[in-house]
């Protein structure tokens, strides 16, 4: 199957990662103006849920990011397994996406219903070398854009291992480093034929697994 980093970057190319960090900027930057001309937002047991404010800006700056072509995928609001709220889904051509708000970038977030899920759909994205034809498409790859929780001190992208509630199958350096503009869309590392090859058979594969299941 596919190697997960020439997969992420398949999806989401780097010419637009630097977005990300701009996005993160922009709405950490609001919030702390919020908090700052907002007493309410001042007392103790808001500053302690200083996250959701966070969370919300950059939810709505990445919205906007997809609506103006800053990045260029669609969108859609979703439903939790428990009907306490919604998450935005970012939906690429063969793979989905969420944000995520981590204190420790090397982990992955805390397990909730639609994380699970879409982390056992990753099976697919990882370079088993000869165990490759074990493993089949059992929904769309989901890889995560990690922040910061109070403080905006990283950001990542990050494909959830399959095999670990833990730990990722890959993740980005720190986005908050990159240059401002990134103008190459190849891999980090060298991409071989096969690796490509892989990767266009993974995409044929789930493109036969929406057919079967009826799946946008």
């Amino acid at each position: 199957m596919a190697n997960p980093e020439s997969f992420v970057v398949d999806q989401f190319p780097r010419k637009y990662w630097s977005v990300i960090p701009t996005v993160l900027r922009t709405a950490y930057g609001a919030v702390d103006n919020l908090v700052q001309n907002e007493p309410i937002l001042q007392v103790n047991s808001a500053r302690d849920n200083k996250g959701r404010l966070i969370s919300w800006a950059v939810d709505l700056g990445i919205q906007r990011a997809i609506v103006n072509g800053s990045i260029d995928c669609d969108y859609c609001w979703k439903d939790f397994a428990k009907p306490t709220g919604r998450y935005l889904e970012l939906r690429f051509s063969h793979s989905t996406a969420s944000v995520s708000q981590v204190a420790d970038p090397r982990f992955q977030p805390r397990s909730v219903a639609f994380r699970e899920n879409a982390r056992l759909s990753n099976q697919c994205v990882f370079d088993f070398g000869d165990e490759d034809d074990s493993m089949q498409v059992s929904g769309l790859p989901h890889f995560l854009i990690l922040h910061g929780h109070q403080e905006l001190s990283f950001a990542h992208l990050g494909l959830p291992s399959a095999h670990s509630s833990k730990f990722y199958s890959w993740r980005s350096p720190n986005l908050m480093h990159l240059p401002h503009e990134l103008h190459s869309d190849l891999p980090a590392t060298e991409v071989t034929d096969n690796a490509l090859d892989d990767l266009e058979l993974l995409k044929e594969d789930i493109d036969k697994w929406r057919r079967d299941n009826d799946n946008d």
